[in-house]
């Protein structure tokens, strides 16, 4: 699930270390690519074995992108790209070294204030905000853990600099914060969250109104979405025909400033369906027509939504391979891969971040698993 990278995070969304049936008879049509223009990019000192590379998350307003890079090692290093191609590099300052720790950004704001976490060298996590001025500032969720692969990971922030995320506490259970631009940091539950190790809740997806959406997992293992809203109501999201078995059930995350919430679900035979939930609670399901109908394949528009409510996200198709799908307000959905793509298992073009223009950003793994980023402009 694309949810946290705690490493060199692979394509499969059955990971769980880290994130259409129309049962609503909803037609679905397939646009042509139309005018579009794919650049591609790689951070300096990215590396080029297999599971290296450049990995971007988040895209703001002006098109300013961040994210992350793995280098030779496998060490992670954060970067931002401004508008004119040019990219800048950067570390928190107690980040480790080894393999699989580093520096992780995951998502801009209009202002390009930047949250993220790092890994020390004890593989612990503990969550930043990078501010314009370049000052980073580290912090730490209450109850966090202090063990390897525990800790605090910061995972969205909205226009006013409210950060969202997860921590896992010195049980490895998963627990949703909200960090207010004052530092103050609140901890949240859902409802039905389990407390054994690799279940509990996660908060992905922050607005303007700092309304949120996430997941959590319950003691059976199933994932369940959710939606807090400002006053800390937590309501409940399952999508009809979600399975029930372990690893299966419903992921949201992504969530416009209307509040309109994009995610997926993982039926009883572990295929992936996209959806999307209006304000009125209302659920579409839909896929793409390229999606694959086997374990693990499907439609999985988890990547982001604008304010227009346009989600990009990808599908794996039916040799596991992955490729972009952008789903317009009226349902249309555009499918694309970025060049250079790989064509085998694991391989293809992930979506992680789309801005108000309809600008997308991701990574897309090459005929050797390497990592590169890259910008679709409509």
């Amino acid at each position: 699930m694309k949810r946290i990278s705690r490493q060199a995070k692979p394509l499969s969304k059955l990971n769980l270390l880290t994130p259409i049936l129309l049962a609503l008879t909803f037609a679905l049509v397939v646009v042509p690519v139309v005018a579009q223009t794919i650049t591609t990019f790689d951070a300096p000192g990215a590396g080029t074995g297999i599971n290296q590379g450049t990995l971007p998350y988040g895209i703001n307003t002006a098109g300013v992108i961040t994210g992350h890079y793995l280098d030779s090692g496998s060490v992670h290093h954060g970067f931002v790209r401004a508008t004119n191609g040019t990219i800048t590099t950067f570390k928190v300052h107690g980040a480790g070294t080894s393999h699989g720790q580093g520096t992780f950004a995951r998502a801009v704001n209009a202002a390009g204030v930047i949250a993220g976490y790092y890994a020390d060298s004890g593989s612990v996590n503990h969550g930043f905000v990078r501010a314009k001025n370049h000052t980073i500032t580290a912090f730490d969720a209450p109850g966090a853990g202090t063990s390897a692969f525990q800790g605090t990971d910061a995972l969205h922030i909205n226009t006013a600099g409210t950060i969202v995320g997860t921590f896992a506490d010195s049980g490895s259970v998963f627990h949703g914060f909200v960090r207010a631009t004052d530092g103050t940091i609140t901890t949240f539950d859902a409802p039905g969250a389990g407390t054994g190790i690799g279940q509990g809740t996660i908060g992905l997806g922050i607005n303007k109104a700092g309304v949120i959406a996430g997941e959590y997992r319950d003691s059976g293992g199933v994932h369940h979405g959710f939606v807090r809203a400002t006053n800390g109501t937590i309501t409940a999201i399952n999508a009809p025909g979600a399975g029930t078995g372990i690893h299966q059930g419903t992921i949201v995350g992504p969530i416009d400033d209307a509040g309109v919430i994009a995610g997926y679900y993982l039926d009883s035979g572990s295929v992936l369906h996209g959806i999307v939930r209006a304000t009125n609670g209302k659920i579409t399901k839909f896929n793409a027509p390229g999606a694959g109908t086997g374990f693990g394949q499907g439609t999985g528009p988890d990547g982001d939504i604008n304010t227009a409510g346009v989600i990009a996200g990808d599908y794996s198709d039916s040799g596991s391979v992955y490729h972009g799908a952008v789903r317009a307000t009226n349902g249309k959905i555009t499918e694309f891969d970025a060049p250079g793509a790989g064509t085998s298992v694991g391989q293809g073009t992930i979506p992680d971040g789309i801005n108000t223009a309809g600008a997308i950003t991701g990574r897309y793994a090459d005929s050797g698993t390497v990592f590169h980023g890259f910008l679709r402009t409509p």
